[in-house]
């Protein structure tokens, strides 16, 4: 990847950076709105403004060499990204969130709402790619993590609650020891359905009406349904490992003593 950029032609990297100076001018028109909205405080504008820098970077390191722009499915990604990072920074502020806990519930469900928007585009304007689906899927781990620190923030659960955001982490590292855990799984709706599942479920602890013993019963059946779900993926990814090492038929290897 490195090598590549190196040789990226000019009008190609300039237009990267089109699309990285327009994102951020949106997020800096979004933060200072909402900052000057909900009086906010002003630290808020530094921690969701690294998160979000950080965000863009990983953009910009992973960006296809022959692409010229993000694409308009990529785009409203990233929107949701502003939304998440602001959510973000917003956590070293727990007092805050409580006051505008309607708000952030408000912020999270627009972009649970935009998460099927621009798989929607994609599919519409034929512009489905590998970096479109990876960003979405990091997106989305992200974003359960932040609602999981969310609802600790709030007192809404305890500090168990964080195994659901960091579970997805600890797979892929996972897959560091144990290469077989990084094979491609096929797509599932049980694993589509068990991501909705959980961003709602965190997302309704977050509403003020909602008392702290219901966010926690439902995040711990969220994180139920999260277990199982990589339980099966995992049991799956190794019947497909142990398959391709069985020896062949006829092989010497295959027979017993």
């Amino acid at each position: 990847m490195a090598e590549e950029s190196m040789h990226q032609p000019r009008h190609l990297a300039a237009t990267r950076w089109v699309e990285m100076a327009a994102g951020l001018a949106l997020f800096v028109l979004l933060v200072e709105g909402l900052l000057l909205g909900l009086a906010a405080p002003a630290g808020l504008r530094l921690s969701a403004g690294l998160v979000f820098l950080t965000m863009l970077g990983l953009i910009a390191w992973r960006w296809p060499t022959a692409w010229r722009w993000l694409g308009w499915a990529n785009r409203i990604t990233l929107l949701r990204g502003m939304l998440v990072a602001f959510l973000a920074g917003a956590l070293l502020f727990p007092a805050f969130m409580a006051a505008q806990a309607p708000v952030m519930a408000a912020l999270a469900l627009a972009a649970l709402l935009l998460d099927g928007v621009d798989g929607f585009v994609a599919r519409t304007t034929r512009s489905m790619s590998r970096f479109g689906a990876r960003f979405d899927m990091e997106l989305d781990a992200f974003f359960i993590l932040v609602l999981s620190a969310a609802l600790i923030a709030l007192d809404k659960a305890g500090a168990w609650v964080l195994v659901i955001g960091v579970m997805r982490y600890c797979f892929v590292l996972a897959g560091r020891a144990w290469p077989w855990l990084r094979r491609p799984l096929p797509d599932s709706r049980r694993r589509k359905l068990a991501c909705v599942w959980q961003v709602a479920t965190l997302l309704v602890g977050l509403l003020p009406v909602v008392p702290a013993w219901v966010a926690t019963g439902l995040a711990a059946l969220a994180l139920g349904l999260l277990a199982y779900s990589f339980g099966a993926d995992v049991a799956w990814l190794r019947r497909q490992w142990r398959a391709s090492h069985a020896p062949a038929a006829g092989d010497p290897a295959s027979r017993a003593p």
